[in-house]
Order: structure tokens, then sequence, then C-alpha cells
């Protein structure tokens, strides 16, 4: 067997229900790898005692002697974002006013993750709210990318991502509002699925009328490890009104899959709206020759709809929810003064607001989504780059130019992963390749038509196969 932490995670609970490892040997490699490569990336910033945690493993592998088994994630340590909560732990959500906030109950989708068996062990690092590409905050500091840790980790998954990558963990949780999921996972070359909207529903929340775009959901260094923890996360729940119902299948692809016949459409760079850094579209092209090696059809796509009129129907949107999500925060005295002002310009605009202009955005994204349909009539899967520029500097908050065009907002310099999350479509980011100097990580988003996570799985699963080279890849060794 290899070394425990080179496993997959279904590998893991393989060797873990066959008894070849105990929990609590689990628990120790993961410690290990922790106190090995953490400080210098700084990915997991809250860490429960070693007593604590080998003694749940230790209660786990009693329970496993007995025959009894919580299921597939029995033993295996987990970390959860810092936006969802995990009782035993501080939820910062990377804010200081935040700081010392403990729940009383777990997000839906870590109550189901411990159901599961999973322990959770710690949080991982995100930015101040999840808002902005670039995991650091005035809590935790930042977190460096795992190929490079004077490089951005990306977010607001970061912190997820990286243990991913540097052998951490072996699944982990996240959350995408704009490619949250999508975004650190290619910059640290490891899989991140933003689920169909509804899919993984999300509580507590303040609303669950409206509150969409943003949504949990899985991140791993394999396709069928994403996929197996989708199972685990997915399903509806009474109190997410609008939550799909649960899946009687699994949404694992089965071990033999094929990309022969699979219609791709390339979106690129939008026709040229989209800014990218030299060498983006050409990396994510390669990984696109791939999948045509292998019997897929790929051509140039068009959305069909005037991008910039998509773009500040998302401002709408993104501004009344991130209002609406942190307005009882702000509210609090002083509140204001210990917040980025990346999130008092959100909740400032959004005060603004009329219903009106909601409305007609809403009326923008609903012809959005028409479009894309018609899209899906000629393509299975569309096809962008996950991000618009390579890792940048991680003392950088973000990117003001791309070459020579400037970015009119925080986040313009991902406008990239709004395409998905606007249409409700499940996404799927894939290693695509490094840059030309072979230093950094790259990623293709692979969306699907509504409610398709099983069917982009597979498809994920068939690439993956594909690119066993690229994937045996591993980053450098941790800087002394």
């Amino acid at each position: 067997m290899r070394a425990l932490h080179e496993l997959t995670a279904l590998e893991l609970s393989q060797a873990i229900h066959r008894k070849q490892v105990s929990c609590q040997e689990v628990m120790r490699c993961a410690l290990e790898r922790i106190h090995a490569e953490n400080a210098a990336y700084n990915a997991i910033v809250q860490l429960a005692s070693e007593e604590a945690v080998m003694q749940q493993a230790r209660e786990h592998d009693v329970l496993l002697a007995t025959g009894t088994s919580k299921g597939w994630l029995h033993g295996i340590p987990v970390a959860i974002k810092d936006l969802a909560h995990a009782t035993g732990f501080v939820t910062t959500s990377g804010s200081r006013v935040q700081r010392t906030f403990m729940p009383t109950q777990d997000s839906l989708h870590v109550a189901r993750m411990k159901a599961a068996g999973a322990i959770v062990i710690g949080k991982t690092n995100t930015p101040e709210f999840g808002l902005g590409s670039n995991t650091f905050n005035a809590v935790y500091g930042s977190t460096g990318n795992a190929w490079d840790p004077s490089r951005t980790s990306g977010g607001s998954s970061g912190g997820a991502a990286v243990a991913l990558a540097r052998r951490m963990l072996w699944v982990a949780d996240g959350s995408d509002f704009m490619g949250s999921l999508r975004n650190p996972a290619a910059w640290n070359h490891v899989f991140g699925m933003r689920p169909s909207q509804g899919r993984v529903p999300g509580w507590p929340k303040p609303d669950v009328w409206i509150s969409q775009l943003g949504t949990d959901g899985p991140m791993a260094r394999h396709v069928r490890d994403v996929a197996r923890l989708l199972d685990v996360q997915a399903g509806f729940d009474p109190r997410a009104a609008l939550s799909l119902d649960s899946e009687s299948q699994s949404f694992v692809p089965p071990e033999s899959t094929s990309v022969k016949g699979l219609r791709v459409g390339w979106l690129g760079d939008l026709q040229g709206h989209l800014a990218m850094e030299d060498g983006i579209l050409s990396v994510c092209e390669s990984a696109l020759s791939t999948l045509q090696l292998a019997g897929a059809h790929v051509e140039p796509a068009s959305l069909g709809m005037d991008a910039a009129l998509i773009w500040e129907a998302w401002l709408v949107w993104r501004q009344a929810l991130v209002a609406s999500n942190i307005n009882a925060i702000l509210a609090q005295p002083g509140a204001r003064e210990l917040t980025k002002a990346e999130a008092l310009w959100e909740v400032d605009r959004a005060q603004t607001l009329k219903f009106e202009t909601f409305l007609q955005a809403s009326a923008t994204r609903s012809d959005y989504l028409q479009h894309l349909l018609k899209l899906f009539e000629r393509f299975d899967v569309l096809a962008l780059p996950s991000a618009q520029v390579w890792p940048f500097a991680r003392d950088l908050d973000w990117p003001r130019s791309i070459g020579s065009r400037h970015m009119d907002t925080y986040h313009r310099w991902m406008e990239v992963t709004l395409y998905a999350t606007f249409g409700g479509l499940p996404a799927l980011s894939v290693p695509a390749g490094f840059d030309a100097q072979q230093r950094w990580p790259m990623g293709l988003q692979l969306i699907g038509p509504p409610r398709s996570d099983r069917q982009l799985l597979r498809v994920g699963a068939a690439y993956e196969d594909l690119i066993a080279e690229l994937m045996s890849r591993k980053p450098p060794p941790t800087p002394a």
C-alpha cells in the first residue's frame, strides 16, 4: 500500500474498513503532515488538540471493531472552511468582528459529513467574508500557493485547496459564489466542483428563497473523491425550500468512462470580452486537445448574448446578496472600522439599490439562462478557463490590471467564473497544465446543463484518466 497521505480518499476509506489501517494511524498521518507543511502555507488556521482528535479516532476504531461504520468517511480527518459552522470551532469568516463567534450548530453540509464518519480537526483559511479570490484576512493572515508559497492560493476556498495539494487532507469542503471552489482548485492543481443550484442546501441561512448564488461543495485531488463527497453533502432538506431532491444513485462515475462523442463548446475569452494573461488560453486549449484526441468534438462557441449586460446584472445580484449576508454584522458598534474596503463597497452600493433594478437584473439573468439552454442543444458541456490570471504575489490584494486593461472592480479579474454561477449550472474545475516556466498551475472549467452534476462528473473522471502524467506531478518540497 502506498503512503497513507498519497492514497485517494476512496482508497483510504477502503483501507480503514478492511482494517488495513486504523483510524488512529490515519489521524497521526494527518497531524504529521499538518505539522510539517502548514507553517509555510497557512492553510489550516484552527486545529483541535492532538489529544481530542486522537480520542475521536480511537472511538471510531472501537466502532469498527464492533462491526459499526458511520459511513464512507469513517475516521477520515477533515478541516472545514472558516465560512461554515463546525461546533467546537470559532467561525470567524476571516473577520475581526467575528473572531470570537462560536456557533451552536453545524452547517448542514458539515453535519452530513460528520454523520458519514468524518472527524473535524480544524478550519481552513478564507478571505474576509469569502470576498475576493485571494485568501487573506486580518485574523489569520494569508495562505500561500501549494506550488509557490510566495504566490496566492486563490480563494475563497484557498486554505482547503492548499491543504489538499500539500497532502494534509484527503477531501475538503468549500463554497463557491464567484469561483471560490474553482479558482483555488485551478491554482493548486486539484479538482473543485460548484454543484447545481440547490444541490447542496445551505443551513442555517438568513434567507432560503433568493440567496442561491453561493453554494457549498466538494474539493479533492481526484474526481471520484469529489463525487463521493458530493454524495454526502447533497440532498433535499425541508429547511432549504429550493433544495433539490435527494438522489438514489451515487454521483461517483463508473470505473470505465469515455469522452468519445462528447460535444464541447469552447467559450475561450468570450470573443475578447475577458482580459486574459498570456499563456492561459493556450494551456486550456492544450487540455481540450487531450479530449479531442480521445474522441470528443471541440469547437468554438459564443454565449449569444452581450457579456456586458450579464456583468451589470451580476453586479446587482451580488451586491444585494452580499449586503443581506453581512448587514447585521456591520451593524455592530465599530464593525465598519474593522471591515475591509471591498466588503463595504458591496454593502454601500446596495443601500441605494431599487427593487425595480433588481427585477430588471433578474430578467436579464432569465434571458441569459435561455441563451445557455440553446447552447446546450448543441453541446454537452461548455468550457472556459478557471482563471484570467496566473497566481499573483501573495501580498497583493487583487490585480488592478490584466495586461493593458484596467480592472474596474476588485473582482473584475475573476469575471470568467460568474457564467456558471449566474446560470445555476454545475461546473467542475479540472487541472489543465502549467505556465511556460512550469511554475504555476492553471485549470479549465467544464460547465454542464442544469442539474447535470452526475454527467459532468463522468466527463471529469474520463478526463482525469487521460491526464495521468499531468496528475502525477507533485508540488515542490516545502521551503525550509
